[in-house]
């Protein structure tokens, strides 16, 4: 059975023009909540998602560092409320961003660019990247502020990968849009390898945005059941593309705007 049909709702009997619409209206605005706008266009049209494959993802995997000492340190209410305002803000730089969130996983993010959009992996990247040093920045600055004293400052730890995804969902109950494989490990890797308050991107990642940001190159470095992978830690941006507080400056879009960068 299709997980979402609007023939559902005409079923109702004794429902008037107006209340069915307004029905129909709350309903649209929950599901366009938990999924991406195409594949809500999807779901209202055939009431399925397809699964589809995308040859250049950029993932994100963001985690607080120390979580469980954290945890067990505070109370659980005070601790889900400070985590929810830490990925409210996450959810918004993605926005800008123009990246999808796909989930969270207790203290992890999870977020990917170049699923959707009609651009380049190259303008994805660079577009995952920057939101990345902003989630970075923000966790900085909550830290210099003492987090409000409410609780003990986090620091945060980014791993970014690049690379082919299959997309979609499984099964019909409580179900939740998600990606799958090799690129998903990786960038999980690149996280649990990264630094407190650091972006580990990897080699392919690195290919598609050094132009724009200033990495350190880390070497190849022992991954389990994968072998040596290349990886680096981005700086910020580079000196020439930035402003004084480190932010894209019109350089930075100019170049970025220039043919084969979003096309």
């Amino acid at each position: 059975m299709p997980i979402f049909s609007k023939p559902a709702l005409r079923s109702k009997p004794g429902l008037r023009t107006e209340k069915l619409i307004a029905e129909n209206e709350k309903l649209h605005a929950v599901v366009a909540n938990m999924f991406p706008e195409a594949v809500v266009e999807e779901l209202m049209a055939g009431g399925k998602i397809s699964r589809l494959k995308h040859d250049s993802v950029t993932v994100m995997f963001s985690d607080i560092c120390g979580f469980s000492a954290i945890a067990q340190g505070m109370e659980p209410e005070t601790l889900i409320d400070e985590l929810d305002k830490l990925f409210l803000v996450f959810d918004s730089v993605v926005e800008k961003h123009g990246i999808e969130k796909i989930k969270t996983i207790g203290d992890a993010y999870m977020c990917a660019g170049g699923i959707f959009d009609a651009g380049s992996g190259m303008a994805s990247a660079i577009a995952t990247v920057l939101a990345a040093i902003e989630m970075t920045e923000h966790v900085r600055r909550l830290k210099e502020n003492g987090n409000n004293s409410r609780i003990k400052p986090w620091d945060i730890r980014i791993g970014i990968h690049t690379g082919a995804v299959m997309a979609g969902t499984m099964g019909q109950k409580r179900i939740s849009y998600d990606i799958w494989g090799d690129t998903v490990n990786t960038a999980s890797h690149m996280e649990s390898l990264s630094e407190a308050g650091k972006i580990n991107i990897s080699g392919a990642t690195f290919k598609l945005v050094n132009d724009f940001f200033d990495c350190t190159c880390r070497g190849k470095i022992p991954v389990k059941y994968r072998g040596e992978l290349e990886m680096y830690f981005v700086n910020g941006i580079k000196p020439e593309l930035c402003d004084s507080s480190g932010m894209p400056n019109g350089m930075f879009h100019e170049k970025l705007s220039m043919p084969g960068m979003n096309g």
